[in-house]
């Protein structure tokens, strides 16, 4: 090949029959993603991924049962954690799902709202060349001339609501109603949207929190008064309402017979409440499914328990802790579990971990309790001295007790050492280790606390979305047509009717406007 000559060019390569290009590929996954059956598709996945969420206990709704339920099931726990279960709505996977759901009813919604408003200005279609041949049709013979039935027939159409043909159709009238069904399909779905976009807003400009408050301490809304709190990606801290409110009282009614006698049938809390410094004091009764507002943040009391204030000395008749501690229930009759720490006392650290009987008895030689109400109420609780493992770099929980380093005290007869306390009793420790008093119960109160922005968007898009399946349901979409054709004896009238979203009875609404014609004229 001398210099002058230039190489061929390559051929293109040929495409195989069906072979898509990359332009193509994305046209066909976008109408794949953007139509109506991936929208419902994606509807039925996101509702089925939420319902890991009502069947497991959320962090960000009750740290508290997310712990029990973790420690009550250490074979699933790992398992969960990996896939995000105890915190649904938070995950990755959630958060695809509920992306693709947006862009699936935008995509369906946008392009179905010009094809809507150009429905809006197009005419009823010119009448068919042969009535007869559709399903409802109808005819008779009147003396009348073809343009006296012609008006009368678009009076009495008008009358009834339907949209009149503008151009000439000759001697034919075509009459259209119902296009509010298609604006009732376009609402039901931006409604849905409008749920996901509330949904989202509280998701991540809200937050979720939760306090176990003993009757009668204060509470002020900062983050170190919450036992767990859980803010959205957006939230500031800065902009936290400052409120404060305190349980007064607490009341509870108690089921005195049947299998669930002796548990709570209802309870509520008397809670005085500012809604910021200098602001005048107010009173609420929250109770349950009844929530006190503040500036948009909510309070929810969602459970109760018992709070035994117990007071532990040291060797040396030094108070080293003192004050109710909080019991975390077992079971709906309040059968609690808890510890008491003393990290001061001398010359040894003190824990203390047990039970408590809202209602002890013992029967046959063993401890039960009978019901929820603290109508004998008992303590029963083992002794560990030693390190506690409280340093400052230990993250370990209030309710929880560290004795791997401890040790378990003993009684005479080397058998664990256990201290059943009714209120008012004092046990005294062995080896002049103190002594523990359990002096009075207090009740607890669970209250959650929560700040939802979107939640007001949320709920008109349930609204919205009611009122555009209605209208879908119960708005039918009809086209009528009335042509005269006047002969040698007389004029002849067709009328036909034709139901556009399929099942309803249009005989009925052809019988009507044939008898209405007839009777006129008449």
């Amino acid at each position: 090949m001398t210099a002058t000559e230039t190489r061929p060019p390559r051929p293109a390569p040929e495409r195989r029959s069906g072979e898509l290009t990359l332009r193509e590929l994305l046209r066909w996954t976008w109408r794949q993603l953007t139509s109506m059956r991936t929208a419902l598709i994606l509807l039925l996945v996101l509702a089925l991924a939420a319902v890991p969420g009502s069947l497991v206990p959320q962090e960000r709704v009750d740290s508290l049962k997310a712990s029990q339920w973790k420690d009550a099931h250490e074979t699933l726990t790992p398992i969960y954690e990996k896939l995000g279960i105890f915190n649904v709505y938070g995950s990755a996977w959630f958060a695809a799902i509920y992306l693709l759901l947006v862009v699936s009813l935008l995509g369906c919604i946008v392009p179905r709202t010009f094809v809507y408003a150009r429905g809006l200005r197009a005419q009823p279609p010119a009448a068919p060349r042969n009535l007869s041949r559709l399903p409802s049709h109808a005819a008779y013979s009147t003396a009348e001339p073809a343009d006296v039935v012609l008006e009368r027939a678009r009076r009495l159409l008008r009358r009834k609501r339907y949209r009149l043909r503008r151009e000439p159709d000759g001697p034919a009238v075509s009459a259209e109603r119902g296009y509010l069904r298609e604006l009732g399909n376009l609402v039901f779905h931006l409604a849905v949207l409008v749920v996901l976009v509330g949904f989202a807003t509280g998701t991540l400009f809200g937050f979720k929190g939760g306090v176990i408050l003993v009757q009668g301490l204060p509470f002020a809304n900062s983050l170190t008064q919450y036992d767990d709190f859980v803010p959205g990606t957006l939230f500031d801290v800065d902009g936290m309402d400052p409120f404060t409110f305190t349980v007064d009282d607490f009341d509870v009614e108690w089921l005195t017979s049947g299998p669930r006698a002796g548990m709570a049938r209802g309870f509520s809390a008397d809670l005085t409440y500012t809604e910021g410094p200098g602001e005048p004091e107010k009173s609420y009764d929250l109770r349950v499914n009844h929530p006190l507002t503040i500036d948009g943040t909510e309070l929810f009391l969602i459970g109760h328990g018992y709070a035994p204030v117990i007071t532990v000395r040291d060797g040396d008749g030094n108070v080293a802790a003192s004050g109710p501690v909080p019991f975390l229930p077992t079971g709906p009759d309040l059968f609690s579990f808890g510890v008491v720490k003393a990290p001061f006392a001398e010359p040894s650290q003190i824990g203390l971990q047990g039970f408590f009987y809202p209602t002890f008895a013992n029967v046959d030689g063993t401890p039960v309790n009978l019901g929820g109400n603290d109508v004998n109420p008992l303590v029963s609780l083992t002794v560990f001295t030693g390190d506690l493992n409280l340093g400052s770099g230990s993250s370990q929980s209030v309710y929880t007790l560290d004795t791997s380093r401890a040790t378990e005290l003993k009684g005479p007869d080397g058998k664990t050492l256990r201290l059943n306390l009714s209120p008012g009793e004092t046990a005294e420790l062995p080896d002049g280790l103190g002594s523990v008093t359990f002096d009075e119960v207090v009740s607890w109160q669970r209250i959650q606390i929560s700040h939802t922005p979107g939640k007001n968007v949320a709920l008109l898009g349930v609204v919205l979305a009611l009122l555009g399946l209605m209208g879908s349901l119960f708005i039918r979409s009809r086209r009528v047509w009335v042509r005269v054709t006047e002969g040698s004896d007389g004029t002849l009238v067709e009328v036909a009717a034709l139901d556009r979203s399929g099942g309803a009875d249009t005989d009925a609404v052809l019988s009507g406007l044939v008898a209405d014609l007839q009777e006129e004229h008449r």
